[in-house]
């Protein structure tokens, strides 16, 4: 059971990541339009081509409901399906399969898979303090009766750097820790992000001496081992077989997914060093029909290296507990064995809070239709595709495929 794989990824559009101080602000109906319009003139449809919508809700700007169908009113068009995904940084990747599923079973023909992130403007009567406010206990929830609430924050563990530093300790108990290695994928990375005029750090090299030698934020994670928030926004079309041959481009199409939601605090979690992306992946590379080895890049998830880490050896690329040494002995570049993250990795582009996980499907659509430029590989017919949500809690991932 799953998908077929008739249905693809056409056309993309991506903001360049910016400060937020700096990032032009707009409504995020206006950017949901126009990412929409860059996204059609990249795929060579039209907005009257769209009957499907996939988009963010909790941090939606203008509407806390009925998001779709005010969206769908904005943009001038009538939904065949319309659907709100609300899974973290997984949220993209979770965009991708549900609009590819709707196709594939006749729903719709095209669908918009949208996240605006760029900061909308401030009301007479809004606070623009609410921003720092609200990311003070990252994904974890202050309201009364939620768990965490009552037994994680009072103890200290909140926002996302103790919860993934919390993790990282435990599997330095288990398998040990090699600071090196976490700190040569950060310079590979960051090596990609060479190639990227679009990249936060574009035209900014790293070495291992300065990713080891940056803050210790929560042990053991440096600064630069941890992303950089950004402004920015993204989207990609999803259309049928057919639809697909009459676009510009060579399109991804989606041969394979997971999903899979453990706990929503690593506190809970049953093994810290296995993560959700482990039976995600499983299911993904069997709908498909194909192995980790069989892929041409692998575009994962990167908020934190610990993150890279787990999920490079529980999607069956390296064993578990060899991550260290398999990102030692690798060439990550783009250049290199096994390219990961040729766009930078969102440790060095960016990530534009939920829309940040686009930069890996849009990175993997573009080396697919090969339009990467500098960046681009001798060959990639197939990517592998992460997306991961809270501390590690709801992970997917995709297999993509060239025609």
């Amino acid at each position: 059971m799953g998908l077929r794989g008739d249905a693809a990824i056409v056309g993309a559009a991506q903001y360049k990541p910016e400060k937020y101080a700096t990032a032009p602000q707009m409504f995020h109906l206006e950017q949901v339009a126009d990412l929409a319009a860059q996204a059609l003139e990249d795929a060579g449809l039209k907005a009257s081509d769209l009957d499907g919508l996939v988009i963010n809700g909790p941090q939606f700007h203008e509407a806390s409901v009925f998001v779709p169908a005010m969206a769908a009113e904005y943009l001038g068009i009538e939904l065949n399906f319309a659907e709100v995904v609300d899974l973290g940084g997984c949220t993209p990747v979770g965009m991708v399969w549900r609009a590819a599923a709707a196709i594939e079973m006749g729903l719709c023909e095209a669908v918009l898979c949208v996240i605006p992130m760029r900061i909308a403007p401030f009301g007479p009567s809004e606070d623009p303090a609410w921003m720092a406010r609200a990311m003070r206990f990252g994904g974890h929830s202050t309201a009364y009766g939620a768990p965490e609430a009552e037994f994680d924050l009072p103890y200290g563990h909140m926002g996302q750097n103790t919860g993934y530093a919390m993790i990282a300790q435990r599997y330095a108990a288990q398998y040990g820790y090699d600071q090196a290695a976490m700190a040569k994928l950060c310079v590979d990375q960051r090596t990609n992000a060479q190639a990227n005029p679009d990249a936060m750090f574009f035209g900014k090299p790293l070495t291992v001496e300065e990713v080891l030698g940056s803050k210790m934020v929560a042990d053991p994670l440096h600064v630069l081992e941890i992303v950089m928030p950004v402004a920015g926004g993204a989207a990609v079309i999803v259309t049928s077989k057919e639809l697909a041959a009459k676009t510009k481009h060579r399109p991804a199409y989606v041969k394979g997914f997971g999903e899979r939601l453990s706990f929503k605090s690593p506190s809970y979690a049953n093994d810290m060093t296995v993560t959700p992306v482990a039976e995600a992946a499983k299911r993904a590379f069997a709908m498909a029909g194909v192995k980790p080895q069989d892929m041409d890049a692998a575009q994962i998830y990167d908020c934190y290296t610990i993150t890279v880490l787990l999920s490079l050896e529980d999607a069956g690329f390296c064993p578990k507990g060899e991550g260290m040494r398999f990102l030692m002995e690798n060439d990550l570049t783009f250049k290199g064995n096994f390219p990961l993250n040729t766009h930078g990795g969102q440790l060095s582009f960016g990530q534009a809070g939920s829309a940040g996980g686009f930069s890996q499907v849009i990175e993997a659509y573009t080396q697919i239709a090969g339009r990467a430029d500098a960046r681009q590989l001798k060959r990639c017919d197939q990517v592998f595709v992460s997306g991961t949500g809270g501390v590690m809690s709801e992970q997917g991932a995709l297999i993509l495929q060239g025609a």
